[in-house]
């Protein structure tokens, strides 16, 4: 069974603004470095069986998992207190998700592929995008969508 890992995504209110976020400091990392890579760093590396290649990580914004993005491969990272952490070299492509409610958590979880969310096309209009956007936050709350 393929492993997957969820994770909050801080300081982030919707897809696009993470899109927006990943993109900017993307671009400012190749700025210093032409071979930089898009990586999200984390105390605990995964050691669980299952978790390889094929495996993503999956966003939770605003209470809910909305997207997800392959995790290309696992490096050591010293950080600047001289602990070794786990950078996710992730690709910078976001795929979107059916959004699906998660209670704030810390840290990371693993999410087993058979409690994973169906991809969403990218390309298909959303039938949420004729709400305001006003009302869709409040209907999210809620839980209705």
């Amino acid at each position: 069974m393929t492993l997957h890992i969820l994770k909050l995504c801080v300081g982030c209110s919707s897809l696009e603004e993470l899109v927006s976020w990943q993109r900017r400091r993307l671009q400012t990392l190749k700025e210093g470095n032409p071979d930089a890579v898009l990586m999200h760093v984390t105390r605990q590396t995964p050691r669980r069986e299952g978790f390889a290649s094929g495996s993503s990580l999956y966003w939770v914004i605003g209470g809910f998992i909305r997207c997800r993005q392959r995790i290309v491969e696992l490096r050591e990272v010293r950080g600047g207190d001289n602990v070794l952490r786990c950078g996710l070299v992730l690709e910078p492509q976001l795929m979107p998700t059916e959004p699906v409610p998660r209670r704030p958590f810390q840290g990371w979880r693993y999410l087993p592929q058979n409690d994973t969310p169906p991809d969403l096309d990218p390309h298909a209009p959303s039938p949420e995008s004729a709400i305001p956007s006003s009302m869709r936050q409040d209907l999210m709350e809620l839980r209705l969508i």
